[in-house]
């Protein structure tokens, strides 16, 4: 009973037919977690929720979000017994799947995707911790999933999916039709069902109010901003599209790494239906849209706000959404006032570095000037900014690391004079498999086995303890100096930021309070 008590969205009064599986980041039987709110996993939830609309009883353990260690792990999905246990591979916790992999009942049948899985697809078969492995889903998975529940047999129609042939050992795969192999990889995303959330056991939430929440509640004085205000939204992570029109070299969602992925944009009639929907069963009244499209291209931002507009959402919700600083560059004050109209508080950015030497390696498209001046004009239209910084990227020099911290300051700085407010996140560069920059990497010879070695780094030796509660599951490194600058002290300067954006929060809630 307390393994079904763990597991989100399954009928208890029947047997599963396939357990989805997110494994923790780290052991956390060995250590465990200090921060309590992951993100939820709404790729894993999308294939769940469509293959329970096609009739399946499926549920989600989400090891990470309840802090779960990999024998614990891999007991409850064995005392379950599902017919299928599937994961999502990611580089920095593959070994973690593996080894949960590794301990499953050999009659539970094995299901793999994810980044690593489409990127490395050899490699996984080849591990014998993966000897249970049955299908490896390349790419979107809710209509090849669904496929394989209904008759395992399947997988030689499915284009995508992979397995280890028993008997040589070599590679096997599914020949397709080519009259339905479009829509099998790359569905219409206005067709699939709005994402049952009895899937993600942290999703809704409650959220802290921010400083954005209270400008709002002063100015426009309805009393769901100022219970919002005052007590904190009820928010949900939403996704407006799918595919990346960019080719940052770090990214795994980069072009270049899925030329197979169409992208495809939610209808604005699709997104506002399950805004609407959220809020009508659980009072969601702030939005968080983590794709990179929906303030990342000019045309998607004019249909999406002109349907906003529309239907007055700005009156109903707030929201924040990813963003592209060349492309909010191009947009008017008009427009930006728009976006604020219909309730945008807060805009996160691929900033990542100070140096435009290293953007240009990047391929962000963008300079540090081209940044400020983004960030001047959002937070003067009262719009939050948070920005995403890489430390130790491959060729960065001293040089380029002290211009990141300048960078940071100055927009700390933009931010004290005007009323929105800039939260910098710093990251150590991390190398995935498929990027470009990992085809660079492997060019000038890296080892393959070395950038795979991840390991979670305790930045608190660095004394910076109580802001590192907060990151203290995203600290994450292959131990490789990539650049000029010495390991410790490209994490020696991320405490130190990471310090002082917690100091200035801290100060920022002690001035509203």
């Amino acid at each position: 009973m307390r393994h079904l008590a763990l597991i989100s969205g399954a009928d208890a009064n029947h047997t599963l037919d396939a357990l989805f599986v997110n494994a923790p980041l780290r052991d956390y039987g060995l250590r465990p977690r200090t921060n309590d709110y992951t993100l939820p996993v709404l790729g894993m939830a999308y294939i769940a929720t469509y293959a329970q609309r096609a009739g399946f009883n499926v549920g989600v353990l989400d090891a990470e979000a309840l802090g779960l260690g990999i024998e614990e792990t891999a007991q409850i999905v064995n005392g379950m017994a599902p017919r299928w246990a599937a994961m999502n591979l990611l580089a920095p916790t593959y070994e973690m799947s593996a080894r949960i992999a590794d301990k499953l009942n050999p009659q539970i049948a094995l299901m793999v995707g994810g980044h690593h899985a489409k990127a490395m697809p050899d490699r996984i078969l080849a591990d014998p911790r993966m000897r249970h492995l049955k299908a490896l889903v390349l790419g979107e998975g809710e209509l090849r999933v669904a496929a394989l529940l209904e008759d395992m047999q399947r997988r030689r129609e499915l284009p995508g999916v992979l397995w280890r042939d028993p008997l040589i050992g070599s590679r096997a795969g599914g020949v397709a039709d080519p009259q339905t192999s479009g829509q099998m990889l790359g569905p219409d995303i206005d067709t699939l069902p709005y994402v049952n959330r009895a899937f993600l056991p942290q999703d809704p939430y409650r959220a802290a109010p921010t400083p954005a929440d209270r400008r709002l509640a002063a100015s426009r004085g309805s009393d769901w901003l100022t219970a919002g205000a005052a007590h904190g939204h009820l928010e949900a992570n939403i996704v407006g599209s799918r595919g990346c029109p960019y080719n940052c070299t770090f990214c795994g969602a980069a072009f270049s790494a899925n030329p197979d992925v169409k992208i495809r944009v939610r209808s604005p009639r699709n997104i506002i239906g399950e805004l609407d929907s959220l809020h009508d069963q659980y009072g969601v009244t702030a939005f968080r849209f983590v794709d990179d499209l929906f303030l990342g291209a000019k045309r998607v931002i004019d249909d999406q706000m002109a349907a906003f507009t529309q239907h007055r959402i700005g009156e109903r919700y707030v929201w924040d959404a990813t963003g592209r600083i060349n492309v909010l560059d191009r947009c008017t004050d008009q427009e930006l006032g728009t976006l604020v109209a219909n309730g945008l508080r807060e805009v996160a950015l691929g900033i990542e570095s100070g140096s435009d030497r290293i953007l240009t390696a990047m391929d962000k498209r963008i300079d540090a000037e081209m940044t400020e001046r983004v960030a001047r004009r959002l937070v003067a239209h009262g719009i939050g900014v948070k920005g995403y910084f890489i430390l130790g990227f491959p060729g960065e020099s001293q040089e380029d690391l002290d211009a990141t911290v300048r960078h940071i300051r100055n927009l700390w700085a933009i931010a004290d004079q005007h009323p929105g407010d800039i939260r910098a996140s710093v990251f150590e560069f991390r190398p995935y498999p498929g990027t470009p920059v990992w085809q660079t990497l492997i060019k000038n010879g890296y080892n393959p086995d070395e950038l795979l070695a991840y390991g979670d780094v305790d930045l608190t030796q660095d004394g910076a303890d109580e802001s590192m509660r907060q990151r203290d599951e995203f600290n994450f490194s292959v131990g490789i100096q990539f650049g000029g600058v010495p390991l410790d002290v490209v994490r020696g300067t991320l405490a130190l930021l990471t310090r002082e954006q917690h100091e200035r929060n801290h100060s920022g809630q002690e001035a509203a309070a």
